[in-house]
């Protein structure tokens, strides 16, 4: 369908759904992250927009779940939501980020919002906003917009229930206008946004424990020393009754799993399951909390944890638009870690996963002969099936202000330590750092895009190779050489990696890599980067 204008050519009629992500990217501030004025700026304006929407009588009522951290708290949340809702209680989750669609992060049951709703409620708030505010007050940024209208919809749908998940930090974040929740949890602490939050452990905690209200009961889950002592002191400061709770004995489960993979997975269950007790029994639902100190779960937990999901965690996806004769031979194994201590879990998740899929997976097809060029390229990793070998490729993006040097080296480390060594690191830009909102928000031409962050990635990534060969680490970049035959696809081939103008050019790459080495089997390692993840599944995901 097109319109016509007044020149006789058409033009592509926009979408309802389009005109309100493009109204949603006007709020997208062109300030990094990382620039501090961009943090904690003018953070009781919050309070004037709430004024403006009529939602400050509404968030008072709102039976708030609120979950700080920098590890986990999207899982924690998941598992509370999960739990809550088997529980019967009609749930509303506000989570980020979005991987794909922005409605992602306003789930009303376990679902994503509808489109109708989303619209309704959107044009409500943005109308209203772009009506009242001032140059004193002006439009609220992206976050800020987001969160009100989290506000919003979980009022409108009257809730029982609202999980919270703070965006960045907590004491400046957006959801912290909550003064009254019923529980707060904070998840494990690590080292992230360190640019915003500080540079130790300490003031990471300070501004996680901003959430804290005075006299509302807290959960936290075992955390480091220095991490530790914040929060006690900041609880005590606001009269909080701090406690912490151990991961989840797998036992509990009556022989089911966790349906989030990973061991860490049962430290944020255990967190979800004592903000779900507190919650039920602070709101007088006292016919699930008798079982709380028992030696086993009620029916309705042990469900909400083991169908509770999360994409982008621990996901493995076929590439669904690979040849037919081909499927199955490329496999993303996609995990948006991006902190040092996520690395790890990552790595480890990474290699038992590829363990497991390589003993169970067989093909339908006999093995081909290796050409010269096929041995040449795979790893000699064979997994028995018809001959097949497997090999490991790493798909990786960070954002700038985080260090390769303490993320790279941790996932290399652990990978190698359960016999994973990647045969090739692809480097690319996220999609998602050119200022839009949806899935049509791809970069405006490969020329234009700045890949010397990508450049410096790879850099660090051959230094690393070359120092674990016992090679001089000034001189691994010499091993670089500009592409030939894929000038137009990659910006900087090297010996163990290579740096892609854009997404599709890298899965291009690993599609054409498939159909020329029929007897491998590709496992690719998505991670460093929750929008590149996102970016990932959009294309190879139906």
């Amino acid at each position: 369908m097109a319109e016509g204008d007044s020149n006789g050519s058409s033009k592509p009629t926009v979408t309802p759904y389009r005109e309100a992500l493009d109204a949603l990217s006007s709020l997208i501030t062109k300030r990094s992250r990382a620039d501090k004025s961009n943090y904690g700026d003018r953070f009781d304006v919050l309070f004037d927009y709430l004024k403006i929407l009529e939602l400050e009588e509404a968030i008072s009522e709102m039976k708030i779940i609120h979950v700080a951290g920098t590890k986990g708290k999207g899982s924690t949340c998941t598992f509370t939501e999960s739990i809550l809702r088997n529980c019967g209680f009609r749930t509303g989750l506000f989570t980020s980020p979005h991987l794909i669609d922005v409605r992602e992060r306003f789930q009303l049951d376990g679902m994503d919002i509808c489109e109708e709703k989303f619209l309704a409620y959107f044009w409500w708030c943005y109308d209203k906003l772009k009506e009242k505010c001032t140059e004193d007050i002006p439009m609220p940024t992206y976050f800020r917009f987001l969160a009100l209208l989290a506000f919003k919809i979980f009022s409108a749908e009257q809730v029982d229930v609202v999980i919270l998940e703070v965006g960045l930090g907590g004491k400046f974040d957006a959801t912290n206008v909550v003064q009254k929740p019923i529980i707060c949890g904070v998840s494990s602490l690590g080292y992230d946004h360190m640019e915003i939050l500080g540079n130790t452990l300490a003031q990471i905690a300070g501004e996680k424990a901003g959430i804290f209200k005075d006299g509302i009961p807290s959960f936290t889950v075992p955390q480091p020393d220095e991490a530790m002592n914040v929060l006690e002191q900041k609880a005590s400061e606001l009269n909080v009754h701090l406690q912490v709770v151990e991961p989840l004995d797998a036992k509990l489960l009556n022989g089911l799993k966790l349906r989030l993979e990973g061991e860490h997975q049962y430290l944020n269950a255990g967190l979800a399951i004592a903000l779900s007790f507190t919650w039920l029994q602070r709101t007088g639902h006292h016919e699930f909390t008798h079982m709380e100190k028992a030696s086993s779960l009620p029916e309705q937990f042990i469900k909400g944890l083991t169908t509770a999901s999360l994409q982008g965690r621990a996901q493995i996806v076929t590439d669904q638009y690979i040849n037919a004769e081909s499927y199955g031979d490329l496999v993303f194994y996609l995990d948006g870690a991006h902190s040092p201590e996520s690395m790890e879990m990552c790595a480890r998740w990474f290699s038992l996963a590829i363990k497991e899929d390589n003993q169970k997976t067989t093909f339908n097809y006999p093995p081909q002969n290796n050409s010269e060029s096929t041995i040449e390229l795979v790893q000699e990793h064979h997994d028995g099936r018809y001959g097949k070998s497997s090999m490991q490729i790493l798909l990786f993006n960070c954002m700038s202000v985080r260090d390769p040097q303490l993320l790279l080296p941790r996932l290399m480390k652990a990978c190698a330590s359960h016999g994973v060594y990647f045969k090739k690191a692809l480097f690319v830009p996220n999609s998602s750092v050119y200022y839009k909102v949806g899935s049509h928000a791809l970069p405006p031409t490969d020329s234009q895009v700045d890949l010397s962050w990508q450049f410096a990635l790879q850099k660090a990534w051959e230094n690393l190779i070359q120092s674990n060969k016992g090679g001089e680490v000034k001189h691994a970049v010499a091993v670089c050489e500009e592409g030939k035959e894929d000038t137009k696809m990659s910006g900087k081939t090297c010996e163990n990696s290579a740096v892609f103008p854009s997404l599709p050019f890298a899965i291009k790459w690993l599609r054409e890599s498939v159909h020329w080495n029929r007897s491998v089997h590709y496992q690719v390692l998505v991670t460093g980067s929750l929008h590149l993840v996102g970016d990932v599944l959009k294309l190879v995901k139906k």
